[in-house]
Parts: structure tokens; C-alpha cells; sequence
């Protein structure tokens, strides 16, 4: 049985510990002591009602595991009230365009920028021009730099740079720049660190 739960990754592994109502914390080699364990008193209690069951062999041995829920950080109770409080005020906060951004698909394209010049519509807040950014559009101080998940992102370029990660609290982003054997390598050490990648490609 421990060589099965060798084989999977540690969110398979968490999902069978949530199915089985059992703690989900700490390292993979934790997590497969801890099914090994439950399922020794499991198999120990169910002995008679195997005794009885019949088997023809009409079954299929590859079962598929279908979806996998993604890791989910450990946060405290202030870290989660931030992270809910800086999504409701994000509801509010009005879209940022960039000036004459209606009149030049290149700049429709383009990000933010701080409107300049004496006479500029959008610099003296004309109320027919789109809204400008000010301090106090600004999210909650405990949550920023966090993704939504709540994980804080990690920019990863190589294996080497999972091995310091906390698998509980960050997450890992792979840059845009890695080609695809190394982020295939990245992709499988990050499964068996139980690392959530976040820009984790399909096709892959």
C-alpha cells in the first residue's frame, strides 16, 4: 500500500487525507505514514465483510482519479478577513484607462499611465473622462503582494529555486522565459515538494 501512495502527488495524497477527515499538514513521506496507518485500522476492522465479497474479475484496475483539487495555503484568520475584504473593495474600484485610450487602439492596449499636460480633460477630472488612480483606490495593506489563493508568488526559473520554497504559504510562477523540458522538470519536482504551480500549462 505505501508504494501505491509513493506514486502520487501530494494533492492526491491531501485528498484522500480530507476524505478520511485526518490532518493534511506536513511532508509527503507525514502524509503517507498517516494513510498507511488509518488504512491498517480500517483493513483490520473490515476483514469479515471481505471474507464474503466475491470476486470475477469484471473490473477495471485503472480507475481514473478525475479532478484534483489544487494545495490551499495555511492562513491565519487576519490574513483570510484581509484577502476577503481587499476582493469586495476590488468590486468597487473602477477600470484605469490611459488617456485618449478610446481613440488609439495602441493605447486601448496599454496599461496605466498618469495623465500630463495644462489642459489635459483627465488630469483636471472632468467627469466625462475615465477615473484616476488615487490613494485611496489602494487594497488592504495585509494582503498585498498575495495572490488571490493567498498564496505569496514565488518566480521560479529552475528546480533549485523549489527547494527553499514553503509549500504551505508560497506558491511557485515559472518564468515566461523557461523553455519546456526545464519547466516539465520544474512541473514534476514541484509535485513531489507538494508546490502549487500557478501559470501551470495544459499541455504539460
Amino acid at each position: 500500500m505505501a508504494e501505491d501512495y509513493d506514486k502520487m502527488t501530494v494533492a492526491e495524497l491531501k485528498e484522500l487525507l480530507k476524505a478520511a477527515d485526518l490532518p493534511v499538514s506536513g511532508k509527503k513521506s507525514d502524509l503517507i505514514a498517516r494513510l498507511v496507518e488509518a488504512n491498517g485500522s480500517d483493513d483490520a476492522a473490515s476483514n469479515d465483510s471481505d471474507e464474503d465479497w466475491d470476486d470475477d474479475g469484471d473490473w477495471d484496475d485503472d480507475v481514473a482519479l478525475g479532478h484534483v483539487a489544487k494545495q490551499k495555503p495555511v492562513l491565519d484568520e487576519e490574513t483570510k478577513a484581509a484577502l476577503a475584504l481587499r476582493a469586495e473593495q476590488k468590486k468597487m474600484t473602477p477600470s484605469f484607462r490611459r488617456t485618449e485610450w478610446f481613440r488609439y487602439k495602441r493605447l486601448s492596449r496599454s496599461g496605466w499611465r498618469a495623465p500630463h499636460g495644462m489642459d489635459s480633460k483627465q488630469r483636471r477630472n472632468y467627469r466625462y473622462r475615465s477615473a484616476l488612480v488615487r490613494v485611496g483606490h489602494g487594497k488592504v495593506a495585509a494582503a498585498r503582494g498575495l495572490h488571490p489563493s493567498g498564496f505569496r508568488e514565488i518566480m521560479v526559473q529552475n528546480t533549485l529555486d523549489l527547494e527553499s520554497m514553503d509549500p504551505e504559504t508560497e506558491a511557485a510562477r515559472v518564468g515566461r522565459s523557461v523553455g519546456g523540458r526545464k519547466r516539465e522538470k520544474i512541473y514534476s519536482r514541484a509535485d513531489e515538494l507538494g508546490i502549487r504551480v500557478l501559470n501551470r500549462r495544459r499541455d504539460i
